[in-house]
C-alpha cells in the first residue's frame, strides 16, 4: 500500500489532527496514522465514517487512480 496523502491533505484542510478524526470516526488516532502511512487497510464502515467527518467521498481519499483507466 502507498501513503495516503489526500487522506492527510483532507484532514489537514479542516484544520483537524488525527486525534480529531479518529475521535470523529469512533477509532484511535493510531489507526488514521497507519491509514495515512499505509499501513493498515481500512474497513468500508470505517473509510465511510472519515469521508462523512471531511466532506469527501470515497473515490476522493481511498480508490487509487490507475494510470490506463479510459474516460
Amino acid at each position: 500500500m502507498s501513503k495516503n496523502l489526500r487522506l492527510k491533505a483532507a484532514r489537514a484542510a479542516k484544520d483537524m489532527t488525527q486525534k480529531d478524526l479518529a475521535d470523529a470516526a469512533g477509532v484511535s488516532r493510531q489507526t488514521i496514522n497507519a491509514i495515512e502511512l499505509g499501513e493498515y487497510n481500512p474497513s468500508i464502515k470505517l473509510c465511510t465514517a472519515i469521508c462523512r467527518t471531511l466532506d469527501k467521498t470515497l473515490n476522493d481519499l481511498f480508490w487509487e487512480e490507475s494510470s490506463d483507466e479510459k474516460i
